[in-house]
């Protein structure tokens, strides 16, 4: 196992005036036996800064290391890392058991080593019963173990996972999530996961690194990014649905941007003997729409010009669409963002 040192990570496509640049100067330390995500939306950068890791894509500037070795300039072969993709990429013609010995007859390991690796590693991803069958005869979740069980034979010191769970549905993938979270338990090897999956990368991650427009806007576990995020863009991105982000509102300070996440705000019915809150703020809202989710409703609702969603439980009494309600935020859970430069202002 090694860890991974990202040094201002740089890269460039083209020459000269016409290049462009896609990643902006990524800094990064994953510890040894890590698990980290890299999320964002597409076009982010992330798959791009998995396969400059990799080995798939040369680095424009900055510096990669895996364990005490800058691997910049060494072939994917010579890195000493397996990569799981988002195709199975498996062999058709080929059994299970030789779809993940292929590798390491390639690598001219002795027989004994390859049944001995085989069986452990179909062992821990339940796939004894199935080293005989070829691929097409696996399910979409079974050939993606298979390609992840082809990785670990390897026993490298880096696991790379470019979006491997998106070929499946989503029963599959939070069954997979789960398989992955106990292969990494006990296996303990360094690992990057890529994603555009908020659940995925929460789920998964011990720490996060959010991406946006080739940048690094968040590196941190799924804790603090959700509860403390650095920006509006990784407030808005990282949550389901996102933080509410309110400018012209009662309480808002000029230059400023209120964030409050759904959960963290009360919806109550006008009561003319409400006692004043000197303390608190309180919006007057007009209910636009209701979204019933089984053991919860997201209300929208509209403050003036803005937007507001509002999450309550199923037990509370759902209220009329165009009725005019009270919506109180949390004082303890208010997120101040700078207007202009869109970062955070305060701690929670």
């Amino acid at each position: 196992m090694a860890s991974i040192e990202l040094q201002h990570v740089i890269k460039r496509y083209g020459k000269g005036k016409g290049s462009v640049q896609v990643l902006h100067g990524i800094d990064a330390h994953i510890h040894d036996g890590e698990f980290v995500v890299i999320v964002g939306p597409s076009g982010c950068g992330k798959s791009t800064l998995l396969r400059m890791v990799a080995g798939l894509e040369e680095v424009s500037e900055g510096r990669i290391c895996i364990g005490e070795r800058m691997v910049n300039d060494l072939e994917p072969a010579e890195r000493d890392i397996a990569m799981v993709f988002q195709n199975y990429a498996l062999y058709p013609h080929m059994s299970v058991f030789d779809n993940m010995a292929y590798g390491l007859k390639i690598a001219k390991v002795s027989p004994a080593d390859i049944q001995t690796r085989v069986a452990k590693a179909a062992g821990i991803l339940e796939l004894g019963h199935l080293l005989h069958r070829t691929p097409r005869e696996l399910s979409g979740g079974q050939r993606q173990r298979v390609a992840m069980g082809r990785a670990i034979v390897r026993q490298p010191q880096v696991f790379l996972f470019d979006e491997p769970l998106s070929n499946l549905d989503a029963k599959l993938r939070a069954q997979t999530r789960l398989e992955i979270q106990k292969l990494h338990r006990e296996l303990g090897i360094t690992s990057l996961f890529v994603t555009h999956d908020q659940v995925e990368a929460m789920t998964l991650a011990q720490r996060m690194m959010v991406m946006n427009g080739g940048v690094m806007e968040q590196f941190g576990t799924p804790e603090e990014v959700y509860n403390r995020p650095a920006t509006t863009f990784v407030a808005s991105f990282m949550g389901s649905p996102p933080m509410n982000l309110l400018r012209r509102v009662h309480g808002v300070r000029e230059g400023c941007i209120l964030g409050i996440r759904p959960e963290h705000v009360v919806l109550t019915q006008p009561t003319a003997d409400l006692p004043p809150q000197s303390d608190a703020l309180r919006w007057s809202a007009q209910v636009e729409a209701l979204e019933m989710l089984g053991a919860e409703r997201l209300v929208y609702a509209r403050i003036g010009q803005e937007q507001i969603i509002v999450r309550t439980d199923e037990a509370s009494p759902a209220p009329r669409i165009g009725s005019t309600v009270n919506i109180t935020p949390r004082m303890e859970r208010l997120h101040w963002f700078d207007a202009t430069s869109q970062k955070r202002l305060n701690s929670v």
